[in-house]
C-alpha cells in the first residue's frame, strides 16, 4: 500500500435512545403526534449521520405503558435501516421499567457493544403523565451508569398532566426539559430534539471527559430553551 492510498478510518458510533410514554393517556393526538414526528425525522438522522466523518448515528426505541418493550430488540439500528412502526397507547406510566431496561442495554456487553467505540449516548424521554411504579429506585440505579452519566438528555413534557419535576430529574436539570400543548408544537419539538441532540452528542471534543460531556450537555440546554421560545412565540395551535 502506497502513501497515496485513501485510509478509511472507522468512524465511532453514536447511539440516540428514544424512550416513548405509550400509556393510555397518550392516546389520540398525542400518540399520532409522536409516530409521525419520528417516522419524519429518520430521514433527517440518515443525513446527519451521512455527513459526519467522525460518527455513525444509529436509533434505539424503548416504549413504556404497563412494563416496558424495546422496539429494536437486536441493537441500535442505523437510520437507512430503521423502519418505524406506529406505537399504539394503553396502560399505564412504567417509567421505572424504561429505566431499568435503559440500565440495562448502556453497556458495552449490549447496547454499546461497538467495535469501533461509541460515543456517549443521547437520551431522549418523551411523556405526558406522572411515574405509576417504583421509578425513584429505578431510577437511581441508572444514574450510576457511566454511560448515562456522560450521555446528553432531554425531556419532554406533553401537556400539563407531565411530571415536570420528574422529568427534571431524569435529565437532570429543569433547562434541558421542554413542554408543550399540543399536536404542532410536540412535532416540532420531536424533530428539534432529536437532531440537535444527536449533533450535539456526535461531536469530538479537546476538553477532558467529564468537562467536555458538561459543556455537550450546557449547549444542548441552551439551544433547547431558545427552541422552546421560539415554539411559544409562534405556536397558535389548539392546546390539547
Amino acid at each position: 500500500m502506497s502513501l497515496l492510498d485513501k485510509v478509511e478510518i472507522p468512524r465511532r458510533t453514536m447511539t440516540l435512545f428514544f424512550l416513548i410514554d405509550s400509556s393510555g393517556s397518550m392516546d389520540g393526538s398525542k400518540i399520532g403526534a409522536v409516530n409521525s414526528a419520528i417516522e419524519e425525522v429518520i430521514p433527517m438522522l440518515r443525513e446527519l449521520s451521512e455527513e459526519n466523518a467522525d460518527a455513525l448515528i444509529k436509533i434505539a426505541a424503548l416504549q413504556f405503558s404497563d412494563g416496558a418493550r424495546w422496539l429494536t430488540p437486536s441493537g441500535p439500528v442505523e437510520p437507512s435501516q430503521f423502519h418505524w412502526q406506529s406505537v399504539y397507547a394503553n396502560g399505564l406510566t412504567d417509567l421505572g421499567a424504561a429505566c431499568a431496561e435503559l440500565n440495562a442495554k448502556l453497556s458495552t456487553k449490549a447496547f454499546m457493544a461497538e467495535a469501533s467505540g461509541s460515543y456517549a449516548p443521547a437520551i431522549f424521554l418523551l411523556s405526558d403523565g406522572a411515574p405509576t411504579d417504583d421509578w425513584e429506585r429505578h431510577l437511581n440505579a441508572l444514574k450510576n451508569n457511566n454511560w448515562f452519566k456522560a450521555g446528553v438528555k432531554a425531556a419532554l413534557a406533553i401537556g400539563e398532566g407531565a411530571d415536570f419535576d420528574v422529568l427534571a430529574e431524569f435529565t437532570g436539570s429543569h433547562e434541558s426539559v421542554l413542554m408543550t400543548h399540543n399536536a404542532a408544537a410536540l412535532k416540532k419539538m420531536i424533530k428539534f430534539v432529536s437532531v440537535r441532540a444527536s449533533q450535539v452528542a456526535s461531536k469530538s471534543t479537546n476538553a477532558g471527559a467529564i468537562a467536555g460531556d458538561e459543556a455537550k450537555q450546557i449547549e444542548l440546554n441552551e439551544a433547547l430553551q431558545d427552541f422552546s421560545v421560539e415554539v411559544a412565540q409562534s405556536d397558535s395551535g389548539d392546546e390539547w
